[in-house]
């Protein structure tokens, strides 16, 4: 497991550090529990903005009174400047919804390679409020649109129009001014393909390009309202109060479309759970706590209990989970003061109790806790969590019958236990809406469609070609195999990523009927920072972006890395 952990990412994990295995860690249940890290797409990209020096301006401001117009926030690094063109808009209410197939929006948005000139600005003006329907170009690097979260941005902009600050609770009860509704990039439209952006050192990570446009328009949101507030009441309107500007994020709506997404990108998802993984071997191999991560330790568990603490949702299932969080977190917090962080390699003992312990949903809020005080161990990893794909895409055809059986028995032994002729089996299918060309997913007995099934469906392939694969000559080479059955090349090549990366694989049937598609959201966007997970039913959730982080005006001050579990209000500087 060491020697796949360095060929994948070129790091070195310390001898003998314990890499969970793969059928503790790919199981969608467990997946579904995971927590954001530092490791974290927004946190890896905040900590690089602050290293390198990166300055932020505002360089148009061109919005009416009545909220609509355009406004560009620029990102300036060492060798290279981002523009954000937000465009604002009269959104009559009848017609704002978070539904993908939504055709306005309160506000749309392009992430632009460099800074747009007069020129460019009127072809963005034209295309970018269309979104799906407009025309862009490859300097045109992300795309998105977002609407008000109506009941709060009103509340916020009334209570600055008056002068005073807004009500945190009524704050805190939603998180955010404004949700998005889709984050496009990476070729998709005629945007620019990943290939264009993926060596730069700033957009290296995944996803690092999407993040750093939420980033930036959850600065436009917070200046909007102030804008609006003003325009109503120029003689009484007040800014908001910076320590209540940072308990806002981004909000967002997201359903089954990210769920295909680390499925179909094996090598990709596999490189994300490794380095976690490593994150967590690096601390579990530690001989001792020292005071001071003993302490930011301490300091991130009360912060975490806290969360858990004002995390409520409506959804049964993921109120059940929180319910056992935070007994774990009190139980954690009781074996922590009982004296476990002063005892030999403390960090693997208290990893080793949790399982016997706690829940699914404590176990790995332990994990993030874990690596929380550690940056100075495991922060590099966060630069090896991309992979050029290309290159595993060629299928090893010299590799025997024989062996191929004995990879299959060994990575998807998994797969083979499932009875696929049982109807439960194979429940679901997943397939691609001609309307709006996004993710849903069917149920195969009362829904058309199954003859369009796309292939998210690498356990029943997996076993069909393991038993294609045993009426075969053992002897034979797959080239041999493949000629007769070219129908298998892409189950073939899933077992051959497999066999590169132990974690490429979730460990679970995407078309059974008791499968949970919210799992495979949560756990990308576990990947990229988020929080208050929030389920509305099976298939999609809200959750927050970027919530009590620092803002473009404040990185150059702040601590790039201190948001995630953040202090109580009351000890927030006024």
């Amino acid at each position: 497991m060491n020697e796949a952990l360095r060929l994948l990412d070129g790091s070195h994990a310390p001898p003998g550090a314990p890499l969970r295995p793969p059928e503790t860690v790919m199981r969608l249940e467990r997946l579904g529990a995971f927590h954001q890290t530092r490791l974290s797409f927004m946190r890896a990209l905040l900590r690089r903005l602050k290293a390198e020096g990166w300055e932020f301006e505002r360089p148009r401001w061109d919005i009416s009174a009545e909220g609509v117009g355009v406004a560009v926030y620029r990102a300036r690094g060492p060798e290279r400047s981002y523009s954000l063109v937000a465009f604002a808009h009269d959104l009559d209410p009848a017609l704002r919804s978070d539904r993908v197939i939504a055709d306005a929006w309160d506000a749309t948005f392009v992430l632009y390679d460099g800074a747009p000139n007069a020129s460019e600005l009127v072809r963005l003006g034209a295309n970018v409020p269309l979104q799906e329907a407009g025309r862009f170009r490859a300097s045109d690097l992300i795309l998105s649109r977002a609407n008000r979260s109506v009941r709060l941005f009103e509340h916020v902009v009334a209570a600055l129009a008056a002068g005073r600050q807004p009500d945190a609770e009524t704050l805190d009860a939603v998180g955010y001014l404004m949700r998005t509704t889709a984050v496009y990039g990476n070729g998709k439209f005629g945007l620019a393909d990943r290939d264009r952006i993926a060596d730069r050192p700033e957009f290296a990570g995944p996803f690092r390009a999407e993040m750093l446009t939420v980033w930036l328009i959850r600065a436009f949101t917070v200046d909007l309202a102030e804008h609006l507030a003003a325009a109503r009441a120029p003689a009484t309107a007040a800014p908001l109060d910076r320590a209540i500007r940072r308990t806002l994020g981004v909000g967002n709506a997201t359903g089954l479309g990210l769920g295909p997404f680390i499925a179909n990108h094996p090598a990709l998802f596999g490189r994300w759970i490794m380095a976690r993984e490593a994150a967590l071997a690096r601390v579990r191999d530690l001989a001792e706590a020292s005071p001071e991560t003993a302490a930011g330790f301490r300091v991130a568990l009360a912060r975490a209990r806290a969360l858990a603490a004002a995390w409520r949702v409506d959804d049964e299932r993921q109120s059940a989970r929180i319910a056992a969080l935070e007994e774990d977190l009190a139980a954690l917090a009781a074996h922590t003061e009982g004296g476990a962080l002063d005892e030999p390699t403390p960090w693997e003992a208290l990893y080793a109790w949790s399982e016997a312990e706690l829940s699914l949903e404590g176990q790995e809020m332990l994990v993030s806790l874990l690596i929380e005080p550690h940056g100075a161990l495991v922060d590099e990893l966060a630069e090896t969590m991309a992979i050029d794909e290309a290159p595993l895409f060629r299928i090893d055809a010299t590799q025997g019958v024989a062996e191929t059986i004995e990879a299959i028995a060994d990575r998807f032994d998994w797969a083979l236990e499932i009875d696929f002729a049982s109807p439960e089996a194979q429940a679901r299918f997943w397939y691609v809406s001609e309307e709006k060309l996004e993710p849903r997913l069917g149920e195969r007995a009362r829904e058309p469609g199954g003859d369009r099934e796309q292939p998210l469906t690498m356990a029943r392939d997996v076993a069909t070609l393991h038993a294609a694969l045993g009426a075969f000559d053992p002897d034979a080479t797959l080239a041999e195999f493949l000629l007769v059955h070219p129908e298998y090349r892409r189950a073939v090549r899933r077992v051959q990523i497999a066999l590169r990366n132990p974690y490429a694989e979730i460990r679970g049937n995407l078309l059974a009927a008791d499968m949970v598609p919210l799992d495979l959201l949560r756990c990308k966007l576990s990947f990229f920072g988020a929080t208050r997970f929030d389920p509305k039913s099976d298939r999609w959730l809200r959750i927050t972006m970027y919530q009590h982080a620092p803002y473009p005006d404040e990185l150059a001050e702040a601590e790039p890395d201190d948001w995630a579990y953040p202090p109580p209000p009351q000890s927030e500087p006024a």
